[in-house]
């Protein structure tokens, strides 16, 4: 690394190579330098920098929050921790996939976070990726469309969950699970509310079980042309729920939901089949929190 004063005599273009694009180690006294320099850009890109390192900070904290159940189990001894959650509860058309994860003890991933706060697909895609490479294991388990109708949509994700947790290939010492306990679950497990947004092994699931099933919705947007489900993925949009009115049904839709038997001109399904156990009344076509 070139000394202070050499630097200062480095162009703006130059410095912000070094220190925005490759991310060199900002040297001391090089940004009240920059505070003082008579050009407009060396100040600027002073600002850039503190602006930076108040970001990485944030983001520093947010992923040890995010570990903050993880670290209770941490120093109980449990360290092979896994993580499982859901995507597809609410859309019309699809199976249910569900997403476990075990991840290294203390992992930290940039961005890592409850993948419905994740707009950008490609980050979201990268995401997952990254998961899977660095994680200890990872699996995922599906309830299909035949599964949704003839359980409800609660216990289909419950069975998409207990699979997913069956399909990884060590066993973990406790599950943290998101909102619900999984049934005959063949370790300790605590259902923590919003724990995609809490949980560090939660959040990673999630992105696992959303990317997974996207890439489903995706492919049979070619088996089932027409329908859009490449861009809504099945969920009740105007447009799906246009185009389900018109088109009709399809054998992936969810016979057992209102909006599809309404467009099949069927009887609606009691609500009662849709309760989740002490969780009081839901509709057919809605998710479970």
């Amino acid at each position: 690394m070139p000394s202070l004063e050499k630097l200062l005599h480095e162009s703006v273009p130059q410095l912000k190579k070094r220190f925005l694009e490759r991310g060199q180690p900002v040297p001391d006294g090089l940004l009240e330098a920059l505070d003082y320099d008579p050009r407009d850009g060396a100040r600027e890109l002073s600002r850039k920098i503190r602006l930076r390192r108040y970001k990485n900070r944030a983001e520093g904290q947010r992923l040890r929050n995010l570990l903050r159940y993880e670290s209770e189990l941490w120093t109980q001894g449990i360290t092979i921790i896994a993580g499982v959650d859901e995507a597809g509860m609410a859309p019309l058309a699809g199976p249910v996939v569900a997403g476990a994860v075990i991840l290294k003890k203390g992992y930290k991933l940039r961005g890592l976070d409850d993948s419905k706060k994740i707009l950008d697909d490609e980050k979201r895609d990268s995401l997952a990726q990254q998961i899977k490479v660095d994680a200890v294991c990872w699996a995922v388990g599906r309830a299909e469309v035949e599964e949704v109708d003839r359980l409800n949509i609660y216990h289909a994700g419950l069975l998409a969950m207990q699979r997913a947790v069956e399909g990884l290939g060590v066993r973990p010492e406790f599950v943290l699970v998101d909102a619900r306990k999984i049934p005959f679950c063949p370790s300790p497990q605590r259902g923590i509310i919003h724990g995609d947004a809490l949980s560090s092994s939660i959040a990673a699931a999630s992105i696992i079980a959303k990317t997974t099933r996207d890439a489903l919705m995706m492919a049979l947007d070619f088996q089932y042309p027409g329908y859009g489900f490449a861009c809504h993925k099945g969920y009740p949009t105007p447009q799906h729920c246009d185009l389900l009115k018109k088109l009709g049904a399809t054998p992936i839709h969810r016979r057992s939901f209102a909006r599809v038997r309404e467009a099949l001109g069927l009887d609606p399904i009691q609500h009662e089949l849709f309760t989740a156990p002490d969780s009081g009344r839901m509709k057919s076509d809605e998710p479970v929190a």
